[in-house]
């Protein structure tokens, strides 16, 4: 395919259309949190099972009015079940979670009650239900407790343990590949030469695949040699699930990762109206999707924010893909990309009723910094003119703003 220009929405529908969740597979309890159900998951009983009383005190028939009340000799523990019936004239004790013995429709907490040597008397009346947690209030066995699509976080882990669920279908984290590429690129440990550079979009990659809930794997780097590229996208693409690569995607002698690409499978774009992250390449490799993002550090963030976390999260099976976004106003003036759409790195802050940005200072694509401390990229159209303080443009929100 040619060096075709697409804006940044058809970029992110191609993406879209070319990425699916992961087949799902069973998870164990302690593995379920931070997954996507694939499955619903049915209460198979009541929960309670049984009336529990919700406070420690004393079971008794609610109508019953005796000025006192003989104690039975029982007392209603939770994890027992009572062995003594309660009628007109009696009370039992029972503790918070216990089973209601048979015959009681109610609790009276202690605190509203005085024990005379074998009987109890009460200082306010109750009322049939009160302080009682009728069986089946919580849970209605066959109701659906978590639907398909549910997030599992410390909530849903535990509502799963309730209903006796210590596996369920659940979709898998993708595994992504992380390699970047150029004769110019060494380790950080490492001194470069004269023309050489430390690697930082491998890590800061492998740490933003972390984040979007993906499990990062090291390729190192590969040398501007075709053959080892070869093997190493080859190994790639047998071990995980998507591969991403930074460098090597412009249109010099030394960049060989698109060709590679549409060699091996189908490139469905490979340059995007955007700024930064204009050299882009998108394919799909044996299904498994392969982004060749740009080499300079946040030309490869930001095209990661913008399309490899949203896919990364539909692989996993959320829905919710994309960021948040808010109008903005601009505290300072902003000029354009003139045939581009800029993602400018920026700070937004609330004032009263509404949000405020303010950038971060120069947006060269190699600034790492830009992207140090911002919660926002803001979308900015391209056009002849800068933008004056106070206009209004969408913010893409990658970290929730505080209030002043």
């Amino acid at each position: 395919m040619g060096k075709v220009m697409i804006e940044p929405e058809e970029a992110w529908a191609r993406v879209m259309a070319a990425v699916s969740p992961l087949p799902p597979r069973r998870f164990s309890l302690d593995e379920a949190a931070g997954r996507v159900l694939a499955e619903d998951v049915r209460a198979e009983t009541d929960y309670p099972p049984f009336a529990a009383s919700t406070v420690d005190g004393w079971a008794v028939v609610a109508e019953d009015d005796s000025p006192r009340r003989r104690i039975l000799d029982a007392e209603g523990r939770a994890g027992e079940m009572p062995s003594v019936a309660v009628i007109p004239g009696t009370a039992a004790r029972v503790m918070t979670g216990a089973p209601l013995p048979p015959g009681a429709d109610a609790v009276v907490m202690v605190e509203d009650s005085a024990v005379e040597g074998e009987f109890v008397r009460f200082t306010r009346p109750v009322r049939p239900g009160e302080n009682v947690r009728p069986a089946g209030s919580d849970l209605a066995a066959g109701q659906v407790v978590l639907a398909e699509g549910t997030m599992l976080g410390p909530a849903e882990v535990g509502l799963l343990a309730t209903v006796g669920r210590f596996e369920v279908w659940a979709y898998p984290s993708p595994r992504v590949a992380v390699l970047s590429t150029g004769d110019e690129v060494v380790e950080p440990w490492e001194s470069p030469g004269p023309a050489q550079i430390r690697d930082s979009n491998r890590y800061a990659l492998m740490a933003a695949v972390r984040e979007a809930g993906g499990i990062p794997m090291s390729l190192g780097i590969v040398p501007d040699r075709p053959e080892v590229l070869r093997e190493k996208v080859e190994a790639a693409l047998a071990q995980a699930d998507v591969l991403i690569t930074s460098g090597g995607v412009s249109e010099g002698d030394r960049d060989h990762i698109g060709p590679l690409l549409a060699e091996r499978g189908t490139v469905h774009f490979n340059r995007v109206r955007q700024k930064p992250g204009k050299p882009f390449t998108f394919a799909t490799v044996r299904g498994k999707p392969c982004f060749a993002l740009p080499g300079n550090p946040v030309s490869a963030l930001v095209s990661f924010e913008l399309y490899v976390r949203p896919a990364l999260r539909r692989m996993a099976g959320h829905t919710r893909l994309r960021r948040p976004e808010a109008t903005v106003r601009l505290r300072h003036p902003v000029r354009p990309d003139p045939v581009r759409t800029e993602f400018v790195r920026a700070v937004v802050e609330r004032e009263g009723d509404e949000w405020w940005a303010r950038t971060t200072g120069a947006q060269a694509s190699s600034r790492l910094l830009s992207m140090r401390g911002a919660n926002a990229l803001l979308r900015v159209p391209p056009g002849p003119d800068a933008l004056p303080e106070g206009t209004a443009v969408t913010a893409i929100l990658i970290a929730w703003p505080e209030d002043r």
